[in-house]
């Protein structure tokens, strides 16, 4: 059996070449190279499959958070960045960048365990935690920030009814999410703004880094256009601490022509995982996440980003697949509350045992969108094997 990658991105390239290089091209002949006329098409393409009013391309899904973050800082303190004292609820079991932004937007970070089914933040410890922080008066909770990870929403709900009663903003990161739906409505649409990431290995990824900033609210949007632009519509004369952080037009060109795909795409990412799961669904000494998923298969809720299974024997399987030529990678090792950046800078709420567990049992599966059923099949029979 041939090796199964990870991610084939040569083979999507030459599954869509004609349009990227047709995109490419249209880039060399008009050399616009700083906001040419594919950022305006990809953002208004996005933005009208979103149902948001504004989309605005930047450099990284990084940047997206740390820009949505400033701009709501300015937009409700008046300030460029929050104060220690504001508080940022997020989950641990994520990437590095989630709390990173939190840190440089001027917030402290508030660490909250995550519900074990879904890997995403838990929201009944989001409510405890406001509810046992009223009485402190030392800090206040300014936002909450729910990671979509894995492509699964986040209870966008429950998470949006605790923002409301307590006049709190929400940002989702959407970086592993773009296409998926929270009860009819995408994520990146739900929120005060939605941060994405186009990283190449993301179920819409460019060729190198870039991301996007999404909302409802034009002061946010225009706050964001001057902070991507070093903080000032006219560039000579800034208002603001800003950045340098705009989305490239080849990049920008390339996204567009692979956003024609996305919901193919998508949709063989789930079709990949219904294989995984019929062919893994009887194996005691595994979790796998469509057990606990709470959507339905055929609906556009999961877009499966990543296939995740949990195993005691988490590092003897990995480097068995390994042996056997199969790609797997762990999202993530170290949940945020344990890493040194965040050691003195962040809060955390009460016993993170579910975060903790998870970092040493996750293993993700190879699933691409062109990934063939026999090379998903050979997958499925390898752990099998492994487990007896």
């Amino acid at each position: 059996m041939k090796p199964v990658p990870m991610l084939d991105l040569k083979r999507e390239y030459d599954y869509m070449k004609k349009e990227i290089d047709s995109a490419l091209q249209r880039c060399l002949e008009h050399q616009k190279w700083i906001f040419g006329p594919e950022i305006k098409d990809f953002e208004d393409a996005v933005a009208a499959y979103l149902g948001v009013q504004h989309a605005i391309g930047v450099s990284s899904g990084t940047d997206a958070l740390v820009l949505s973050l400033r701009a709501l800082a300015i937009q409700q303190n008046g300030k460029e960045y929050f104060e220690k004292t504001d508080e940022i609820i997020t989950t641990s079991f994520t990437f590095t960048a989630t709390g990173d932004a939190i840190l440089r937007a001027g917030a402290t970070p508030v660490f909250i365990d995550i519900d074990p089914r879904t890997y995403n933040i838990d929201v009944t410890r989001i409510r405890d935690y406001i509810e046992s922080s009223k009485d402190s008066g030392s800090s206040q909770v300014v936002g909450i920030m729910p990671v979509h990870l894995y492509g699964q929403p986040a209870e966008m709900d429950q998470i949006l009814k605790i923002a409301e009663e307590h006049h709190l903003f929400v940002v989702e990161d959407v970086a592993q999410a773009f296409g998926a739906s929270w009860k009819g409505k995408k994520v990146g649409s739900i929120g005060a703004a939605g941060a994405f990431s186009f990283f190449p290995s993301k179920n819409l990824g460019g060729f190198g880094d870039a991301g996007m900033v999404t909302t409802q609210d034009d002061g946010i949007a225009g706050l964001v256009r001057m902070l991507l632009k070093h903080g000032g519509k006219d560039k000579y004369n800034v208002d603001h601490v800003g950045y340098n952080s705009r989305l490239d037009t080849l990049h920008a060109a390339v996204l567009l022509a692979k956003f024609g795909y996305i919901d193919e795409f998508n949709g063989r990412r789930r079709e990949v995982a219904e294989h995984y799961t019929a062919g893994l669904r009887d194996l005691k000494d595994i979790r796998l996440p469509v057990t606990d998923c709470p959507f339905p298969f055929g609906s556009d809720e999961h877009v499966f980003h990543q296939y995740t299974i949990r195993s005691s024997r988490r590092d003897e399987l990995q480097a068995f697949l390994k042996g056997k030529g199969i790609d797997t990678m762990v999202y993530y090792p170290f949940p945020l509350h344990k890493m040194k950046v965040f050691s003195g800078r962040m809060k955390v709420f009460g016993n993170l045992s579910n975060a903790e567990q998870a970092v040493k049992e996750v293993l993700s599966l190879p699933i691409e969108p062109l990934q063939e059923e026999e090379s998903t099949q050979y997958v499925a029979e390898c752990i099998k094997t492994f487990h007896g």
